[in-house]
């Protein structure tokens, strides 16, 4: 029988007597961070009429840093508030994205404008570094000065953002003068849009789809004959994904993942920002096949230009087809990886789910999706219209398709190079790039961005595709192809990857967490021990979660492999 003396009647509540003390008085005020009537109104007034559901957290806490230029304490308790969150939620989820300047109670607010100077492989090879010493000295208080990883501008390198401006080959002056000018916008180039790639016969592969001219079992048939595999990274095969989705219950979604955030890739940001209808057809064409009644678009932070233009573009498309939804990525590589993409797009931090379920099983908001890569759906029209044959009749070195190389470090002319699917590096830099640059010697080469390993000049003959590399330790992955000269530091360049893979891991598992600091420690010594990294090496690429962490140490497990020279220290003794 219940101890009813130590209730409350009314309450229901248990009270508990504290010996010598008498009873626990009621609290003066709420348990909890209370929320400051003016914080409360602003956001209020923020937020308007948008509906308060967790999917947009990340939207909104954009919203507020473009309006304050910071988030305060105040501003996540509100928002907290607004959205019926817990401010614990809120705060982790602001404080794991690196674009959101979150100011703690008692620190100094933000300076009003912020320059960031990349910092990854390409621009510390064309100057970064003392560009950044000299820019940090150059400003006064009002100016923050700071690094940032890859912002998808190799070929331009060294690349400076202000604001949202990026200046392309950047120097002291030019960065100041954008800072002075106040030149913090994105500027937008001139591109195809709705009327012209409408008078160029656009979107009529859509409209017979649409109409039953065209099947969907014709569409996943060229797709299956063109052999066209994902372009993002992974390869998988185009044709098996949308089936393996359309064979699942609905409702169905999709996502695509526009989030290139792999140092040296940049041409997902070149197709958008110049043809942005041939994505979009090709986007609508999938949410069809596999009657998705949302899309949506996740594009990095580091894209304002594309957003732009997709924002402009979307809102003349024709009523009728899916819903297409714009998500704005906040500055983390790891939203790349797809389980990581869904999580961001529902409003959380970007951490991987474990695998199964597949995203195609349950994926964004618990639903069968759909998860393409912008090239690979830039594609999908030209496929359909022109055939597997079409697609088929490009490539060398017994290679079949298309490729987009991202292009970037010691050669005449970087860019994006749309090329036969199995050309070698040497052909590469030869017919598709003029050449290495002025006084320069190719000496290295990273075939696939960051962690798709790095490779001496002498191997110049392999074929760049999915499947010839996997044996010497590397991949294509996006096709982000770094090329190195002799007055280039390859153990350099792999700390240099390291340091980015450390900055950018999402710390959920404790491999690739501790294991990317530990190998950052170790390449910062003169003499590397390579017996202990490649004995880390394994570990990460056994026991990380995510393809983050399993393929960090490619490029330094490379370089230990292909360039012994560097190496005059004998490895590591067996202990005892």
């Amino acid at each position: 029988m219940q101890d009813r003396d130590n209730y409350d009647d009314v309450s229901k509540v248990r009270r508990f007597d504290h010996p010598g003390k008498g009873k626990k008085r009621a609290r003066a005020v709420p348990k909890g961070r209370q929320v400051e009537v003016h914080a409360k109104s602003a956001m209020e007034a923020l937020l308007a009429d948008e509906p308060r559901e967790r999917q947009f957290l990340i939207e909104y806490l954009h919203l507020i840093q473009d309006t304050y230029g910071q988030i305060s304490a105040q501003h996540l308790a509100a928002l907290a508030d607004e959205m019926r969150l817990s401010f614990a939620e809120v705060f982790e989820t602001a404080t794991f994205y690196a674009h959101f300047d979150v100011v703690k109670e008692g620190e100094p607010d933000i300076p009003p404008m912020t320059v960031r100077v990349c910092d990854s492989l390409t621009c510390c090879m064309l100057g970064a570094e003392p560009l950044l010493a000299s820019l940090e000295k150059s400003f006064p208080e009002g100016v923050r000065v700071v690094r940032a990883p890859c912002v998808g501008l190799c070929d331009v390198g060294p690349a400076v953002e202000v604001g949202h401006h990026f200046v392309p080959h950047a120097t002291v002056e030019k960065v100041r003068h954008a800072v002075s000018h106040g030149d913090t916008h994105p500027h937008v180039p001139d591109y195809i849009d709705f009327d012209a790639y409408r008078a160029a016969g656009g979107y009529k592969t859509l409209q017979r789809l649409r109409a039953g001219e065209l099947s969907v079992d014709e569409v996943l048939k060229t797709l299956d004959d063109g052999s066209l595999r994902g372009l993002g990274g992974a390869g998988f095969p185009t044709g098996r994904k949308w089936r393996s989705v359309r064979g699942e219950p609905g409702p169905r979604l999709m996502a695509v993942n526009g989030d290139e955030g792999e140092p040296g890739t940049f041409k997902d940001q070149y197709y958008l920002n110049t043809d942005p209808h041939r994505f979009l057809e090709g986007t609508l064409i999938g949410a069809h096949v596999v009657e998705a009644a949302d899309v949506y678009i996740y594009i990095r932070d580091e894209y304002p230009i594309a957003r732009e233009i997709l924002a402009t573009e979307i809102a003349k498309l024709p009523a009728g087809g899916p819903n297409l939804h714009l998500r704005r990525g906040a500055g983390a590589y790891i939203c790349g990886e797809e389980s990581s993409l869904m999580e961001s797009i529902e409003g959380k931090r970007g951490l991987p789910r474990h695998k199964p379920p597949f995203p195609f099983q349950v994926g964004l908001f618990g639903r069968p999706t759909l998860i393409n890569n912008v090239e690979t759906l830039f594609w999908i029209r030209d496929l359909v219209e022109k055939g597997a044959g079409w697609w088929k009749s490009h490539g060398r070195n017994g290679r079949t398709g298309l490729r987009s190389y991202s292009v970037s470090g010691r050669v005449k002319s970087p860019g994006v190079k749309l090329a036969p699917a199995g050309v070698t590096i040497q052909e590469l830099i030869d017919e598709f790039c003029g050449g290495m640059g002025d006084g320069h010697t190719f000496t290295a080469y990273l075939p696939g961005g960051a962690s798709g390993g790095i490779l001496p000049a002498a191997m110049n003959d392999i074929p760049l595709d999915f499947g010839t590399l996997e044996k010497y330790g590397c991949f294509i992955g996006s096709a982000a192809v770094i090329v190195l000269s002799d007055q280039d530091d390859v153990k350099g360049a792999a700390l240099n990857l390291m340091r980015f893979f450390e900055d950018e891991s999402c710390g959920q598992c404790t491999p690739c967490r501790t294991g990317t600091e530990k190998a950052v420690k170790l390449m910062e010594r003169e003499v590397w021990d390579t017996a202990l990294l490649e004995e880390l090496s394994q570990c990460m690429r056994d026991a990380s979660i995510c393809g983050l962490g399993q393929a960090a140490s490619n490029p330094l497990s490379c370089v230990i492999k292909y360039f012994p020279d560097l190496f005059g220290a004998p490895k590591r003794a067996a202990a005892g």
